[in-house]
């Protein structure tokens, strides 16, 4: 009994180990496929799920709402995506933008010092030349050479033949230091579009005679006018007693054996003309026919002005002259006589016999000229014409002398705005055959702040005051018939 019991109780165990065994495989497996099913997004019954839901929520009424809302939210964060990319591209941009621009601020800092450097030695240099003695400095004619160094690059010029009776007419503009520094000048040539082949500057008889305004001037090819006057370079115009350098003074007593007091400087001046060899204009004490200078004789009274005598201009301008020729400064020198015109003169100095009291005579002259502008309309006869500014006064000096004609200094005022229109008839009478004796003219390019008839008033006078004026005279000087012979500006 024992023995068989023993035995059903260890076949039942092993049995009931196998069926429990084979129990839990067959729900491992059942668990298998029942994932792979379900997980399996083609399976049946996942579309099935995936229907159900979409059904669901296409019965829902935000169903379309919610779809495009969707599609908007798409929309929009794609935008902002791109968005973002670009801005991130601008702020590259950016930061390389900002190293270049130190990098080159660096570099114009660096350009700048070396410009200062090269500034103060050019400044030292000259310090020291002007320290040598006057005998090293050797100029004669051009391409001479220095002692103690290289011969130096020639300066040519015209002969003075060839620059009393020029072949085409001369444009001279005064600006502000030229020929000493061609800044403005040369931005107004370049407005114009031509380059100038004259150029004004003033001189003082406090000053020695600078060659360097020479040289400069005939390295760029344009004749050099000097105007010459007897006073200080500083003065004032409207300072006309200045006993120091009245006529009498410089004229001295020649007939006493009593030298002018300036006789020591005009001989310097004229050996240094000399030593600079290279022709010059001389436009010496201008407008003395005006009640302005210092070098006027009378006044619209005819009281004397500054001590002054009747008949002393000429003798001081002969004086002048001889010194000149005794130092053989003449052969380098065109000597040019500029009274004003005459129109705003007092009655006693418009006539012609006033005017003919002051002329030297053509053995003392070269060229004859005139200072004339367009001034505000304060004259009711002015019609703002070339006829109107420089007829009479053209009149007076073609019955004096056939000397050529330089309209040595003129202008034209923005002020009543008639400036176009009088551009426009100066160069149409410069083209008519009765003014082929004017071989040219100086404009007088500045902007100048004074008082006229009590009142502070400001006449622009340059070229390019405005963008008609400056067309009408761009326009005229180009006229065939004008006789201008110009290089285009650099």
């Amino acid at each position: 009994m024992s023995d068989r019991n023993t035995s059903w109780w260890a076949s039942s165990k092993a049995h009931s180990r196998r069926t429990s065994l084979a129990v839990v495989s067959l729900g491992l497996v059942l668990a298998t496929l029942s994932y792979i099913v379900w997980a399996s997004p083609t399976s049946p019954a996942n579309q099935a799920i995936v229907g159900a839901i979409e059904a669901g929520e296409a019965l829902n009424p935000l169903y379309d709402e919610n779809k495009t809302l969707k599609a908007r939210l798409a929309s929009v964060t794609f935008k902002l995506e791109a968005k973002s990319a670009e801005l991130n591209k601008q702020r590259e941009a950016l930061a390389a933008a900002r190293a270049a621009g130190v990098k080159d601020l660096a570099a114009a800092k660096q350009r700048v010092a070396a410009a200062e450097q090269n500034l103060a030695q050019a400044v030292d240099a000259a310090a020291r030349a002007a320290a040598k003695p006057p005998q090293v400095i050797v100029k004669t004619r051009p391409g001479t050479p220095v002692k103690g160094g290289t011969p130096e690059a020639p300066i040519t010029a015209p002969s003075i033949a060839e620059l009393k009776s020029p072949a085409s007419r001369y444009f001279g503009m005064y600006t502000q230091q030229a020929p000493h520094n061609w800044a403005t000048f040369d931005g107004t040539s370049s407005s114009i579009g031509l380059q100038p082949n004259m150029v004004g500057y003033f001189g003082g008889w406090d000053q020695d005679f600078r060659p360097q305004a020479v040289s400069r001037s005939w390295s760029r090819g344009m004749m050099p006018m000097l105007t010459w006057e007897s006073r200080p370079i500083a003065a004032a115009n409207d300072v006309v007693e200045d006993p120091t350098y009245s006529l009498p003074r410089i004229l001295g007593d020649p007939a006493a054996g009593v030298p002018g007091a300036f006789d020591e400087y005009i001989h310097k001046y004229a050996r240094d003309i000399v030593a600079g060899g290279l022709p010059l204009a001389l436009r010496f004490n201008h407008e003395m026919n005006g009640i302005w200078y210092p070098w006027s004789e009378t006044n619209s009274k005819g009281a004397p002005i500054n001590g002054n005598r009747p008949g002393d201009f000429v003798k001081v301008w002969k004086h002048v002259h001889d010194i000149f020729e005794a130092e053989g400064a003449n052969e380098l020198v065109l000597w040019v006589w500029a009274p004003n015109i005459v129109n705003n003169l007092p009655a006693s100095h418009k006539t012609p016999e006033f005017l003919a009291g002051l002329y030297p005579g053509d053995e003392y002259v070269d060229w004859v000229g005139l200072s004339g502008y367009l001034r505000p309309a304060y004259k009711p006869e002015n019609n703002f014409t070339f006829d109107y500014t420089f007829g009479a006064s053209l009149d007076q000096l073609r019955n004096l002398t056939d000397k050529p004609i330089i309209l040595a200094e003129i202008g034209a005022s923005e002020t009543g705005g008639h400036k176009p229109a009088w551009n426009k008839s100066f160069f149409t009478a410069l083209g008519e055959a009765r003014n082929d004796d004017i071989i040219g003219f100086a404009w007088f390019n500045l902007a100048v702040t004074s008082y006229v008839e009590g009142e502070r008033t400001t006449n622009d006078w340059r070229i390019d005051s405005r963008a008609d004026s400056l067309t009408a005279f761009i326009e005229g000087i180009a006229k065939p018939e004008g006789n201008f012979s110009l290089l285009p500006a650099e």
